[in-house]
């Protein structure tokens, strides 16, 4: 591939997955008390889990996911609920 040329990518899951993922992280974040937005960003740009709690089973349930299928599912979200 020319490296001028746009690479193309695509991330193949189930979306509603990844929000019922963050959904549950999000909660098992707040109920121990922690910041789940600020949580939730340490591990999405470190990639470190320990961000995450293992409280509800947390840490493994967003495991389950790509980093980078969050992303999209959130830019997705916020591009169909603000820019459309």
């Amino acid at each position: 591939m020319d490296k001028n040329q746009t690479q193309h990518f695509s991330v193949v899951k189930d979306e509603l997955d990844v929000h019922r993922i963050l959904e549950h992280v999000y909660a098992a974040l707040e109920e121990k008390g922690y910041n789940p937005v600020n949580q939730m960003v340490g591990y999405i740009m470190s990639g470190d889990p320990t961000y995450i709690t293992s409280h509800k089973n947390a840490r493994s349930i967003i495991n389950k996911v790509e980093r980078d299928e969050i992303i999209e599912a959130l830019f997705v979200n916020y591009i169909n609920t603000r820019l459309k």
